[in-house]
């Protein structure tokens, strides 16, 4: 799966005087409007990814969701991804987890 980025960075330079207040409210502007959406989707994406996986590859646990045959042709595009996704499946989980968010 390719993983495209929602927001590029950009490359950071020293600014001084006017633009460097004016990119500082651009920032604290993007604090206000944006950034709780734009985390909101990274959240949704992650948990659909996470889904999409399991979907996939649910057989190795037990949960034979789909036939085994379009999970095959499927493989190809999960490849690269399956060993973060077991580590994110299977690490350690305390409750301060879901006071994240």
């Amino acid at each position: 799966m390719v993983r495209i980025p929602l927001f590029r960075k950009k490359k950071e330079k020293k600014v001084e005087g006017r633009e460097g207040f004016s990119e500082a409210l651009k920032g604290v502007l993007y604090g206000f409007a944006v950034h709780g959406a734009a985390t909101a989707a990274l959240k949704t994406r992650m948990h659909m990814e996470h889904l999409f996986m399991l979907m996939t590859l649910g057989d190795m646990l037990g949960f034979p969701i789909i036939p085994p045959y379009y999970s095959l042709r499927i493989l190809p595009y999960v490849v690269p991804n399956i060993k973060a996704w077991k580590e994110r499946l299977f690490r350690e989980r305390d409750f301060t987890d879901l006071l994240s968010g």
